[in-house]
């Protein structure tokens, strides 16, 4: 459910304010061989990019977990002691993240993470393999916050591409919306709304609702995501129940 998306580069700069270099001459694919042409550059891409090469050296799962660490080191919405659900959260970078700094060990903070796909559980999270667009999913998320308010809800959602960009962007705004109503009614009273969406024009309705039930709105881009991605996140603060 959830898509990596990484863009190579000579420079990059980190959420720590380290320069994100690749390191010696590009790899090259060595064969094609039982490859498609898609395949065969996505493996290109992934064997060039500076993300994905930390990610392996400070054991997070997916580059992905890096858009996240961009976004709340700029805007700050986890926190120590918060209940945080993650939806389409395999393999379970943005789940470590969220562990990392809610610390539920220490705290009575609690993190949950959903997946249509099977993913290794994250240690310090409740994991689940479940379709989130099914009916019975809500439920079974609120069972797993025991019955408690969420401070944060993510998703990294995505369905997968069609290679139709009209397509794409209509589904994964579906998933978007799904997102949104599941926040409206899990999340407490000032509580944060973090969302992968696409640019195309339907975000901006999306964008619309969620300002009438939040004290702020905004569409952000981290620099691990792909300029050439359409990609960007929602990031919605202070619901107001």
């Amino acid at each position: 459910m959830k898509s990596s998306k990484s863009k190579g580069g000579d420079k990059k700069k980190g959420s720590s304010g380290r320069s994100m270099e690749s390191r010696g001459a590009k790899v090259q694919v060595k064969t094609a061989r039982g490859r498609t042409v898609s395949s065969q550059r996505w493996l290109q891409r992934q064997l060039n990019d500076p993300y994905v090469h930390r990610a392996k050296a400070e054991g997070y799962r997916s580059r992905a977990a890096y858009k996240l660490i961009e976004l709340d080191d700029k805007f700050h919405f986890l926190k120590p002691g918060q209940k945080v659900v993650d939806l389409g959260a395999a393999p379970g970078g943005w789940t470590q993240v969220a562990v990392q700094r809610v610390k539920p060990e220490k705290t009575k903070g609690l993190v949950v993470g959903i997946d249509i796909n099977p993913w290794d559980a994250v240690p310090g999270a409740t994991c689940l393999t479940m379709d989130f667009t099914l009916d019975k999913a809500p439920e079974v998320l609120k069972n797993a916050l025991g019955g408690s308010k969420a401070d944060v809800v993510l998703s990294d959602m995505a369905a997968p591409a069609t290679g139709h960009p009209g397509t794409d962007h209509l589904r994964i705004m579906a998933l978007a919306e799904l997102a949104w109503a599941f926040a409206e009614e899990v999340l407490a009273p000032g509580g944060v709304f973090v969302c992968k969406v696409f640019q195309g024009g339907t975000e901006g309705e999306l964008l619309k609702q969620i300002k009438t039930k939040c004290a702020a709105a905004k569409h952000a881009k981290p620099a691990a995501s792909r300029k050439d991605s359409a990609e960007i996140y929602l990031l919605a603060t202070g619901f107001k129940g």
